[in-house]
């Protein structure tokens, strides 16, 4: 005979993150800032990624990133020397942003003379998934090296994208790796997710994922 209750908590944590996520994208309408949240497992290129994304649209926008990490300040140094503005935000041990967080640190960072703001999370491929952090749309970075099959064992993250880069197609000779097989993967859990191979060291593909980033924060901005 069971003599307790279970308590269903987790909806209710969400729906809450959810209000506060609709109204920082509403906020940051009215500021005319795109906010980008970029998300990755570790190791997959995310901050040399955004190195070549700072590059690109420099001279079409004011960019600002925050740098989401556990610890350590190693990303934000390396961002600093794009020229573009930066902020530091350590979780505390915590392995995702929320809403409530990343208002946090866009006030940190002050959006009001930011046009295009990226959000580089924390990495891994779970967590960040669950929490919509109030950012206008959501890319992800997969790496050759870590297979093309992680579509299927992290579901939820290739889900919630809008936009898949496949970084690191420069050694796709040296790994058993197939574009197509992780396409078709991915397309079975998103269909409208645009994917864009990409290699961030040598700068292939990056004019399509900045066409792509350019066009959605000048609808963002301008509308």
């Amino acid at each position: 005979m069971e003599g307790f209750r279970v308590l269903e908590i987790k909806k209710s944590v969400f729906e809450s993150n959810d209000r506060e996520a609709d109204k920082l994208r509403q906020e940051l309408k009215e500021n005319k800032t795109f906010l980008l949240n970029l998300m990755s497992s570790p190791g997959s290129g995310k901050t040399t990624t955004l190195k070549a994304t700072i590059a690109a649209l420099k001279d079409e926008f004011k960019i600002g990133v925050m740098e989401a990490d556990i610890d350590s300040d190693v990303d934000a140094a390396t961002i600093e020397k794009t020229g573009a503005k930066v902020i530091q935000l350590h979780t505390g041990g915590m392995c995702h942003l929320d809403a409530g967080m990343t208002r946090q640190g866009l006030q940190g960072l002050d959006t009001e003379d930011v046009e295009l703001a990226i959000l580089e999370n924390v990495g891994n491929l779970v967590c960040p998934a669950e929490f919509d952090t109030g950012a206008v749309k959501n890319a992800m970075i997969l790496s050759v090296p870590e297979g093309d099959d992680k579509p299927l064992k992290y579901p939820l993250m290739f889900s919630i994208c809008d936009v898949l880069l496949i970084n690191k197609i420069d050694v796709l000779p040296y790994f058993d790796f197939s574009i197509e097989n992780c396409e078709k993967y991915v397309k079975r859990l998103n269909p409208n997710i645009k994917i864009i191979p990409i290699c961030a060291r040598t700068g292939e593909g990056i004019d399509i994922w900045a066409d792509w980033l350019r066009t959605e924060t000048r609808k963002w901005i301008e509308e």
